[in-house]
């Protein structure tokens, strides 16, 4: 089938908070699986692949695997070690990412070294393949196109456009927006998409100083942010993602509520949510 469907298995930023007020969107940091025409990638290695590498275990899936990390920041990594499928099998696990400043194979052994964890990476060195890319790569992964673009960041992340067929999904996580304009090559590279997953961390007020210390460099962005670009770009759902990981359930409504104010077609990204691109 012409499609893409896209899963979510974390969807928190900056740390995993798990609690009854947080139970509904989840509290499990950065994972998200895109499969289409028999192909699949898993953007980020959060605390929510865990999960994920149980789920392919248990369905005999956990071969051929590609992972896309959008930067090696701990929420983003930190369930690299606990994904089953590491080290089960024979068939080697690709992980990439762009540009880093140290290749992506140091990244893996400084977090999977002794005192940091008991497993060293030495363990699972044969099962994992690393590929480091360029910031621009124009790649394939099965049937799946992929392109990159570096966005704005204290340390270098890139966003990943996933395509198949006239199916596309963009995915930019940690990203800060320029405030009172467009972030011009996120608006080129996002337009037209099904689906765009945007980094949602703050309430304009929030990230102000309004309420609470400014957030400005901080590397993320707001739910009105994504609302500008999703409508700038003529995107058909946006997915308001890596919420703050003080943010309750109720408030992650109320946030959805303003920002369809702006751009109706909004979501907010919620563990084990599954979005259909036809």
């Amino acid at each position: 089938e012409e499609g893409l469907d896209v899963r979510f298995w974390g969807v928190r930023g900056s740390l995993p908070s798990p609690g009854q007020e947080t139970a509904m969107v989840g509290g499990n940091t950065a994972c998200v699986e895109v499969c289409g025409g028999g192909s699949r990638v898993i953007l980020d290695a959060g605390s929510g692949i865990r999960a994920l590498g149980d789920s392919l275990m248990a369905k005999g899936e956990g071969e051929d695997l590609t992972i896309l990390l959008s930067h090696v920041h701990w929420d983003h990594v930190m369930g690299l070690p606990f994904f089953a499928p590491l080290y089960a099998g024979k068939t080697p696990i690709t992980i990439a990412a762009g540009p880093l400043g140290l290749p992506v194979e140091s990244a893996l052994e400084r977090q999977m070294s002794p005192p940091l964890f008991p497993v060293s990476y030495d363990a699972v060195r044969s099962r994992v393949k690393t590929v480091d890319l360029a910031a621009d790569a124009h790649f394939r992964v099965g049937a799946l196109t992929i392109t990159m673009l570096p966005l704005i960041h204290p340390d270098p992340v890139i966003a990943y456009r996933i395509a198949f067929g006239s199916s596309s999904v963009v995915y930019a996580t940690d990203t800060e927006h320029l405030e009172g304009q467009l972030d011009e090559r996120l608006l080129r590279f996002a337009r037209g998409a099904d689906i765009l997953i945007y980094d949602a961390q703050y309430t304009p007020e929030e990230y102000r100083g309004e309420v609470g210390p400014s957030r400005k460099g901080w590397g993320h962005s707001t739910f009105l942010a994504g609302a500008e670009l999703a409508r700038a770009a003529n995107i058909k759902t946006l997915a308001l993602f890596h919420h703050d990981p003080r943010r309750t359930d109720a408030e992650v409504a109320a946030i959805v509520q303003r920002c369809r104010e702006h751009f109706p077609s909004t979501v907010a990204a919620r563990e084990n949510l599954s979005l259909r691109v036809e």
